[in-house]
Formats: C-alpha cells, sequence, structure tokens
C-alpha cells in the first residue's frame, strides 16, 4: 500500500504574513486544504499523515474532519525545518506500507494521475518529478555574472516524489547520524548511491512562497465567469 507524507510545519516567514501560508485561503479552503484533496485524487493513496505546527495540531484535526477531507491517517507536530517534519510524520506510517509519497503542502495544482506515475516509477526505490531548464542558467556572485552553466541534463524538481518505505527510513536516518540538511528527500536517498529516478512533473505545479505566487495561485484557482 502507499502512504503519503504532507511537511506543513513551516511558518512561511517569506510570504510576509501572520498566518503560516498553508493556511492562506485559496478559493474556498485553505492552502493545505486544496493540496490535501489534490493529493487524495490517486487511485493507489491509502492515508495521508500531515505534520503542522504543534501549535496547530488539534485545529488542524478539526479544519480536517470539518471539511471532511479524505484519506487523512494523522495530523502530527512537525520540526524546526523541513526534514524533521518529513521524519516525524514517517514514524505513523505503517511498516506495511509499500511506498510513502512526500509532498510539499503548497503545491495545490498537481493532479492524481502525476502522482500515480511517480509511485510507478519508484518501482527501483526512489522517483521524483520535474521540469527540464529551458532559460539559459549563471552563476551569479555578488550581483555579477561568474559563469554560464550548462543547461543539458538540469532539472527543476518538483514533488511529489516517492520511496520505499524502508529507503526513505534509511536515509533520514543516516542524514541525522551525519548532521545533513537537505532540500528536499531524494537528495538524502541520492547520498545512498540510490538512483533516483526523474518522471516529467506539470507546469502548472506552483509552489506557493512569496505573495507574488499566491496572487497567481488565486487566479489559477478563480472560478471563471461565462462570457
Amino acid at each position: 500500500m502507499t502512504y503519503a507524507i504532507v511537511p506543513a510545519g513551516g511558518l512561511g516567514a517569506r510570504m510576509g504574513t501572520r498566518r503560516p501560508k498553508q493556511y492562506l485561503r485559496l478559493g474556498r479552503a485553505p492552502i493545505l486544504v486544496a493540496t490535501l484533496r489534490a493529493l487524495g485524487r490517486a487511485r493507489g493513496l491509502a492515508g495521508i499523515v500531515v505534520a503542522v505546527p504543534e501549535a496547530r495540531v488539534i485545529a488542524t484535526r478539526r479544519l480536517l474532519r470539518r471539511l471532511r477531507v479524505a484519506k487523512i491517517l494523522d495530523v502530527v507536530a512537525g520540526g524546526a525545518d523541513r526534514q524533521e517534519s518529513v521524519w516525524r510524520a514517517l514514524q505513523r506510517v505503517p511498516e506495511s506500507a509499500d511506498r510513502v509519497v512526500v509532498h510539499d503542502a503548497v503545491r495545490p495544482f498537481i493532479s492524481g494521475a502525476l502522482v500515480d506515475r511517480v509511485v510507478a516509477a519508484a518501482k527501483g526505490g526512489a522517483a521524483t518529478c520535474g521540469l527540464p531548464v529551458r532559460e539559459t542558467v549563471k552563476r551569479v556572485t555578488d550581483g555579477a555574472v561568474e559563469a554560464t552553466v550548462p543547461r543539458q541534463g538540469l532539472w527543476l524538481t518538483q514533488t511529489p516524489q516517492a520511496f520505499t518505505r524502508a529507503l526513505l527510513w534509511e536515509a533520514h536516518e543516516k542524514a541525522r547520524r551525519d548532521g545533513f540538511e537537505g532540500t528536499d528527500d531524494a537528495v538524502l536517498v541520492e547520498r545512498l548511491g540510490v538512483t533516483v529516478a526523474m518522471v516529467r512533473g506539470l507546469g502548472q505545479n506552483l509552489k506557493i512562497t512569496t505573495p507574488e505566487d499566491l496572487r497567481t495561485a488565486r487566479a489559477w484557482a478563480a472560478p471563471r465567469r461565462p462570457r
């Protein structure tokens, strides 16, 4: 069986709002709810564990029950960073799980089909999704171009990502022992020498991080008026 982890424990400082960004409105519901509903459309997904700020655990459980968000297995207290939140949520994933999907709480525009494709690609142990870089890439230091980086083979990585439960557990344990902090879970698995498969993602798979991202997301989510 496949379970999902959604790390939503951050405070979203770059958004510049008092409320954590995952709780800001997107249409009629918070971003987190929109993401969980999109994730829940994956056919093979048995349950979802959500890691949220400790002070919001009870309120989030009530919110998800009230809005009848499907497939929620548990809501747990997240950690000081994304990696710790994933680790804490992983403790609640049943040992019987074949695969574990990790998905950002503020990427609400995924499809169930993408989740299913990533899970299928993880047959070797790990898979992620993303898009090939199309624009010219420059390395910049102190406001000046240092070098132009060849873009061949470069991809912008997204979530969802999928792993066997045992592999994800091992990768997090090693990272904790080594004091290593990664920007996603795939890099933790790469450190074990395991090949991570890449699946083509979605152009609309926006990660809502800044006020500009939020404006874009709200425009996409707004109901279209008939002409």
